[in-house]
């Protein structure tokens, strides 16, 4: 479960960790207005409009903007609520002071899958997009590993501190950084978080270290011991983007991304490596999607209908290893689901492997659909769909 920023907020400040004072959720221009109105009279210089989705790039979409009057933060409610930021219609805003920031840095905590433990990423280089700085400047980026023996009584603070130093944090912020991270980490494993980002972790003016703004993402498995996470459940921040609703009352896996490859495969680690694969052949895929163990002809025709819904896909990269399924009625499915679902410009390319996946392969190519192609390897696969996508 993704929190937005103000309620990652929220739940950073009732473990101690410093942030910005309280502002105002809004729903409605006249809302927005009456915040800032109050915010600017009890000494604010200037107030932050900001967009409230379960997604990144609010900046660079328009979504967050500093209004120094009254008169700023309505036009700025006008552009912001309604605004469509990767799916994400903005039907809440929180506005709240304008902190005086001196240096940005950042700072998160995470599970580390590999290693059964947590991961602490810290870097002085913070505001940006962190993988971009690991990418371009990888020294600036400090990844600490933890095993859960050392952490039994929370992280210790010698740790914290050595943390922040070898990211390069200034001297005068090291120590209000790392009693920061030690109570971040309270944060992350008292609310059971698989995340706790914060990006920008600022300085301010008068010294002040702070998390302005927040990204939490709470472990759904762990909700039994924490009411269900009612308290997260808000009208308004709820609303998914409209093909992952229509995939959840399907009962079908299915995360809308960015890109324009479609993936569809069957078992979650499989299509996990195959949205590697696309990425790694230059392509950005515009979904995960696990068919699950099966594939027949109803599961597939539903699967492809669904990815092919999306207007930014303009291939399909069908991924199925045969275990139990086998190569044949694969095959099969894929070409029944074509027929039901008539006429469409994508071309899926399809990769069988596993039991029977030579006579998959063979049923594909003697079907001969102008649609579809049958692919040999993973590689093979996924340089077609990036070549046909970009086509």
């Amino acid at each position: 479960m993704d929190l937005v920023e103000f309620q990652g907020k929220q739940l950073f400040g009732r473990h101690g960790v410093p942030v910005p004072p309280p502002g105002a959720v809004c729903r409605t221009v006249d809302e927005i207005v009456e915040a800032a109105e109050r915010l600017l009279g009890d000494g604010a210089s200037a107030v932050v409009v900001k967009a409230q989705v379960k997604t990144g790039g609010r900046g660079k979409a328009g979504g967050v903007k500093l209004a120094s009057t009254v008169d700023e933060a309505r036009e700025h409610a006008e552009s912001i609520l309604g605004l469509d930021i990767k799916g994400h219609v903005v039907n809440i805003v929180y506005v709240e002071p304008a902190s005086d920031i001196a240096e940005e840095y950042y700072l998160s905590v995470m599970h580390d899958r590999v290693a059964k433990g947590y991961l602490v990423i810290c870097s002085a280089e913070g505001g940006v997009d962190i993988e971009e700085v690991n990418r371009t400047n990888p020294d600036a980026v400090i990844k600490h590993s933890l095993l859960p023996s050392e952490v039994t009584d929370g992280l210790p603070r010698e740790t914290a501190l050595d943390i922040v130093t070898r990211a390069n944090l200034p001297e005068d912020a090291r120590e209000k950084a790392a009693d920061l991270l030690v109570r971040l980490f309270v944060a992350f494993r008292e609310e059971d978080a698989t995340l706790a980002e914060i990006n920008p972790l600022i300085k301010t003016d008068d010294g002040r270290v702070i998390a302005l703004d927040s990204k939490v993402t709470l472990d759904g498995s762990a909700a039994f011991r924490h009411d269900g996470y009612q308290e997260w459940t808000i009208e308004g921040l709820e609303a998914i983007e409209p093909l992952e609703a229509r995939a959840q009352a399907e009962g079908i896996q299915y995360v809308k991304l960015d890109g324009s490859v479609g993936v569809l495969g069957n078992g979650a680690g499989l299509v996990m490596a195959t949205l590697d694969v696309v990425a790694q052949n230059g392509g950005h895929a515009a979904n995960f999607l696990d068919v699950g163990g099966g594939a027949s002809a109803d599961e597939m025709a539903a699967s492809l209908d669904l990815v092919l819904s999306d207007e930014k896909v303009k291939s399909v990269f069908i991924n199925i290893f045969g275990g139990i399924t086998r190569g044949e009625e694969v095959a099969n499915g894929v070409i029944e689901a074509t027929k039901r679902l008539g006429d469409f410009e994508q071309k899926l390319v399809v990769r069988l492997d596993g039991t029977n996946a030579d006579e998959g392969r063979r049923i594909l190519e003697e079907a001969d659909h102008p649609n579809v192609i049958p692919a040999a390897t993973m590689q093979q696969a996924a340089a077609e769909a990036v070549r046909l996508a970009s086509a």
